[in-house]
């Protein structure tokens, strides 16, 4: 079996009484794709700080491409790519010239490759194009490029999809599967719950606690039990009002024009149906639904690490 890519044990860091992340642990393995996904002031990003090398721990210990990140954290640095919140690219430079710019910081001069590099993230039509007038998607697929011009065959990358269009996103996600079919290993913190979905494991990070790591199949099994319902109703609130106090039933919210409600598996429709409709508020569709990441994240919020 391959070494893993990254091992973290026990990595906790504090910020005075603060506590940023919390004895968190976990492995990953190559060409694994890893969501790690949480709110914002999660832990997320403190977590590839220090993963980087560019944070110190309060305690704990963590390995990335087999070297220990806090006394080797320059060769660490040298094999990875990193996309941060806030990545840096110079606008009044054209496409080619950043990625010529972040190569020669590494040492990478060939043409043809950097040239690959802007192939590899579709930018090969815009290597003459000013960055400033670039879209935002269209910069996030640079700043991507930057990240990968010296072929790190793993990638940390921090609300990589953040404030662009739903098209470019599912672009980008794209070009992430790319990558893993190519081997490289990925890491990536969102707050999108849909983006989770496409991860190969998700870990779920909330208040610097690692609430759970598996599959997202997995942790729906393990986390989501019972049945899912989306039941269309009028009046919507008063429905929602006699749902949410029905014994058997663990989770009632609104979703857009209809109620989505968890109830325990001996609660079947018929039952929700008489309850609602006893209390005056007429059903119109009660049908099954699929759960979710974001069902797994709030009954892991609801009742604590595990």
């Amino acid at each position: 079996m391959p070494e893993p890519i990254i091992v973290v044990d026990q990595l906790t860091r504090h910020f005075g009484d603060f506590v940023a992340v919390n004895a968190v642990s976990f492995v990953v393995q190559p060409g694994e794709i890893i969501g790690y996904l949480g709110p914002n002031g999660s832990g997320k990003t403190t977590t590839f700080r220090m993963l980087l090398g560019l944070l110190a721990p309060t305690s704990g210990r963590a390995t990335v491409l087999g070297y220990d990140v806090f006394r080797e954290s320059e060769w660490v640095r040298a094999r990875v790519g990193y996309m941060s919140q806030k990545f840096a690219i110079y606008d009044d430079l054209t496409v080619l010239e950043n990625l010529q710019f972040y190569g020669g910081i590494y040492g990478i001069t060939d043409g043809a490759r950097i040239r690959r590099t802007a192939a590899r993230v579709g930018l090969d039509g815009h290597l003459n194009t000013l960055t400033g007038s670039l879209s935002a998607g269209w910069r996030q697929r640079l700043a991507l490029g930057i990240a990968l011009v010296h072929s790190p065959r793993l990638l940390f990358l921090d609300e990589p999809t953040s404030g662009v269009d739903p098209n470019a996103r599912r672009a980008f996600w794209d070009l992430i599967y790319d990558l893993a079919a190519d081997g490289v290993t990925v890491l990536v913190t969102t707050h999108y719950m849909d983006e989770a979905e496409h991860c190969h494991r998700v870990a779920m990070m909330r208040d610097g606690n690692l609430l759970a790591v598996d599959t997202p199949l997995a942790l729906k099994r393990q986390f989501v039990p019972g049945t899912v319902w989306e039941i269309y109703a009028a009046p919507l609130l008063d429905g929602l009002h006699v749902v949410s106090t029905m014994e058997g039933v663990s989770h009632a919210a609104l979703s857009g024009d209809h109620l989505r409600v968890i109830t325990a598996p001996d609660l079947g429709e018929a039952a929700v149906r008489h309850r609602l409709e006893a209390a005056n508020v007429q059903v119109s569709v009660i049908h099954r639904g699929e759960p979710t990441l974001e069902d797994v994240f709030l009954n892991l919020a609801r009742n604590g690490v595990p």
